[in-house]
């Protein structure tokens, strides 16, 4: 187990994101700056990331500049990318946390390709059959309610949303400190009848669990605050995670539109600036930076392809929480005692 006091070891993919390595580079620094229980290395085109550095008069260790000179970008096929580019910066970084010379890996590049890279190169923790990527909505209590699967995979089974279950229960434990989190199944309705297949099954494996499971919830209940996880397939999660990000852009918008409507208008919005700055601030993607990637012997922190450096330095904090609080081996702890308990 990972001590918490101990340093984490952080990999930063430098040419992933869409601004790289610029907003990589000075996200790292805003870290460096900031932290010392984070040691960051950077993985790329040397000479790019120098050339970075010099420009806005940063200096790093030499050491802490690992050389690729391949990068797998957004066009790419994500598995055939990872076995034909091997000396990208994504495949580098990912063999280093698989080497145990760094502990987590971040990535604002093709969202795909760090998928299959975590899963194949990093490799699954034992007993998870499909590693899921959990993002935190705001809730209108001022909470969060974290949502599994957001992505990941398509096609679940049931036993695959009851790992969802068990490792978004941990997540929301050790990183929000929510001591017994509420699991509600996402579905078309509160009633145990109601829903596809899928949800019908996954609801009776959840009841079986010693997780405190509150049965279906529906779409609206996850920015009410019903429940602390939220579990679907990647599928819906997906469109859900989209639809949830487009709503700062929607109020942003008709804000505008308010306020140019009249002058007395454009005043009133005036004075509440502070206050709308806030609450569209906590709706940011930037508070968190990205999303983790649980289920795998590391960490794994997937961002937008946008990502700023204040983005990028909040991957890299999410990152140091998940090493210190040792979610990898919590994770294969609960599943094989929810393994045994199934036995009996």
């Amino acid at each position: 187990m990972t001590h918490k006091n101990s340093k984490s070891v952080i990999v930063v993919d430098a040419m992933g994101g869409d601004f790289s390595p610029l907003n990589e580079v000075l996200g790292a620094d805003l870290v460096s700056q900031e932290r010392d229980d984070i040691d960051i290395i950077l993985v790329g085109d040397k000479n790019k990331i120098s050339d970075v550095m010099l420009k806005h008069k940063i200096t790093w260790p030499e050491d802490k500049i690992v050389h690729a000179d391949e990068v797998i970008t957004m066009h790419d096929n994500p598995t055939s990318a990872i076995k034909s580019k091997q000396n990208s910066s994504l495949v580098v970084g990912a063999k280093l946390v698989r080497e145990k010379i760094a502990d987590g890996l971040i990535s604002a590049g093709n969202t795909g390709a760090m998928l299959a890279v975590s899963t194949l190169v990093i490799g699954r923790v034992k007993g998870v059959g499909r590693p899921t990527i959990g993002v935190p909505l705001p809730t209108a209590d001022g909470g969060v309610c974290n949502l599994f699967d957001a992505g990941a995979s398509v096609d679940c089974k049931p036993q695959h949303l009851l790992e969802y279950a068990i490792m978004g229960s941990i997540f929301a434990r050790e990183i929000f400190g929510i001591k017994n989190p509420k699991v509600g199944l996402l579905s078309v309705g509160e009633e145990e009848s109601k829903g596809n297949e899928l949800t019908l099954l996954s609801h009776k494996l959840l009841k079986e669990t010693k997780l405190n499971f509150i049965g279906n919830i529906e779409g609206r209940d996850i920015l009410k605050g019903t429940c602390d996880v939220a579990i679907c397939d990647g599928f819906v999660g997906n469109v859900i995670l989209k639809f949830a990000e487009s709503m700062i852009t929607l109020l942003k918008g008709r804000l505008g539109l308010y306020a140019n409507e009249s002058i007395f208008k454009k005043i009133k919005i005036g004075l509440m600036r502070g206050t709308l700055k806030k609450v569209l601030g906590d709706l940011d993607y930037q508070k968190y930076g990205g999303v983790p990637l649980l289920g795998i012997n590391g960490v794994s922190i997937i961002g937008h392809g946008s990502s700023s450096p204040l983005a990028i330095k909040n991957m890299i904090i999410r990152a140091r929480e998940i090493h210190a609080k040792d979610l990898a081996y919590k994770i294969e702890e609960s599943l094989k005692e929810y393994a045994e308990q199934s036995k009996n």
